[in-house]
């Protein structure tokens, strides 16, 4: 790498640092469930100094984030904020992944094996200041992991093959393995392997060299083989845990699933040029998963890949063949997760493992572009100017997308109820009350009960998380709608917190606690009922 490469790419980093860690701590506001639980249980890891290679609870969760989000606690204390800077920083470490990956890739196209510097800055570029993926490198979601995986599992794959250096092959199979500790949707990109192998396959026969392709695949599958072995014990004695959620939204669920199927292809296709997620959490709903003029150079890169690709298949020519087949199978494999379910589609989150092709294809086309406007203007316009003209492209295009994301989404009030903001205002005022307090919150909220089936529904996750950032446990007693009875006062003080209003639930409170008042913060969303006060 030469000095203007790493000074361009020391930028790009600084960018994506910026994209994924400026007030981390503010937005998204609130604590959705789902983060909350995975502090919770990240809690429990390093209280018991036990991690799980699987989390049964909430539709079951793979367990390498939730450890990694312990070992963040441990350093830098129990916070919503130590949950979300595994996320950030999993995404900062992608970013920079992404460029040496497009470097390798570069090597198979005569047209990007002389500019592969430009290309990688700019695929790294897009990335970074991306919303798709600035969104979910902000939140405690452990899909976050999939695409920092598959990035460097691919890149020392590639290297390793190229190279044919068994070191980089068994650095690419130890990642690759890691990944099915990461969720669910990574499990699909066995299919795309067993792809680039044949690439490869072709490849090495071309050379003649069938002897060291067998030997370089040999030890890059038997990596992942002893990797992946221990979650692969783990669900074949829990077989249940191994579909879990899947189950409840797959296509195959649907009584007519070839429309369900061709619904949802269709629409995951729409979602990067004309809507998108429609859940807050995921984007800026019903807006497409790519800016307008990224969206239109990615139609420009994956046509052109295409074509390339059948031009590739007629000459015979395996090392391009190679780069573009990747890109796309890549791309469509890892839209699976998404295209294979029938609820909240387009679903950003599922399709997560497609975020770096999609923003290789969006390179390919602005390289496209530029080639051809270079051919008109550089006999006209001083190379200075061109310079300056891209720098200024470039600025603009960050602050645009700086403001989608933290503007007109970070400070849309419908991102607050989103991530749930009003739970942690209860978890917050449970704990502005002193230990000789009895508490009590009745989950009347709806969700997946942890423990299933029988646990308190998914929501008090938040309450429990922000009881245990302060004290270290919890002080409340959770309590689901039939258990009121459960309550008693013995002359204490004591406050029942009711997660959502319900007042036939308050007038049952009255008439069972006469002495009681009713404490309402309405702006906050907090409803109580105090006794003893």
């Amino acid at each position: 790498m030469n000095k203007k490469a790493l000074f361009f790419l020391i930028i790009v980093l600084i960018i994506a640092s910026f994209f994924r860690l400026w007030e981390l701590n503010k937005i998204p506001p609130g604590l959705y469930p789902d983060e909350a639980i995975n502090g919770n249980d990240a809690f429990k890891t390093l209280k018991t100094k036990s991690p799980h290679i699987f989390y049964p609870e909430n539709n079951g969760r793979e367990g390498l984030f939730i450890n990694i989000v312990a070992l963040a606690f441990s350093f830098l204390g129990i916070s919503s904020w130590s949950i979300r800077i595994v996320s950030a920083i999993a995404g900062i470490i992608t970013v920079a992944g992404f460029y040496f990956l497009i470097k390798e890739l570069s090597f198979y196209s005569k047209k990007f094996k002389q500019s592969w510097e430009y290309l990688a800055l700019l695929s790294s570029f897009l990335l970074a200041t991306s919303f798709w993926h600035t969104n979910f490198s902000r939140i405690g979601f452990r899909g976050i992991l999939v695409p920092l995986v598959l990035v460097f599992s691919f890149y020392f794959l590639i290297k390793g093959f190229k190279e044919q250096k068994q070191k980089f092959l068994m650095i690419a199979g130890i990642i690759f393995g890691i990944g099915f500790y990461t969720y669910i949707a990574f499990r699909l990109a066995v299919i795309l392997i067993a792809i680039i192998l044949f690439l490869e396959f072709l490849q090495y026969k071309e050379k003649k060299q069938l002897k060291n392709f067998f030997l370089l695949s040999s030890l890059y599958l038997f990596f992942i083989f002893i990797v992946a072995l221990p979650i692969g014990i783990y669900f074949m004695n829990h077989p249940d845990y191994f579909i879990s959620r899947a189950t409840g939204v797959s296509i195959f669920s649907q009584k007519n699933y070839i429309k369900a199927f061709g619904e949802s292809l269709i629409k995951h296709l729409a979602m990067f040029n004309i809507q998108g997620d429609g859940n807050w959490r995921h984007n800026i709903p019903n807006t497409p998963e790519l800016f307008w003029p990224v969206g239109i150079t990615f139609l420009i890169g994956i046509g052109y890949s295409i074509f390339q690709n059948i031009k590739a298949i007629k000459d015979k020519n395996w090392q391009e063949f190679f780069l573009y087949c990747f890109l796309l199978s890549w791309w469509f494999i890892m839209l699976l997760p998404g295209i294979l379910t029938y609820e909240g589609i387009p679903h950003a989150l599922r399709c997560i493992g497609a975020i770096p092709p999609v923003f290789a294809f969006a390179a390919i086309g602005i390289f496209i572009i530029a080639e051809k406007l270079n051919f008109y203007l550089r006999e006209k316009v001083p190379h200075l100017i061109l310079f300056v003209a891209i720098i200024v492209i470039g600025l603009i295009f960050t602050l645009v997308q700086y403001n989608r994301y933290f503007i007109v989404w970070g400070k849309n009030k419908e991102v607050r109820g989103a991530f749930c903001q009003r739970f942690v205002e209860i978890g917050n005022y449970l704990n502005s009350f002193s230990d000789n307090t009895s508490l009590y919150v009745i989950v009347n909220e709806g969700g997946v009960a942890v423990p299933y089936p029988n646990g308190i529904p998914m929501p008090a996750q938040t309450l429990m998380f922000v009881e245990n950032e302060k004290f270290g446990h919890q002080r409340a007693v959770y309590l689901k709608t039939e258990d009121v009875k459960k309550i008693n006062p013995d002359n204490q003080k004591t406050v029942i917190v009711i997660m959502k209003y319900d007042e036939a639930l308050i007038n049952n409170l009255k008439e069972k606690f006469p002495r009681g008042e009713i404490h309402l913060e309405p702006q906050k969303g907090i409803w109580s009922y105090l006794i003893n006060f």
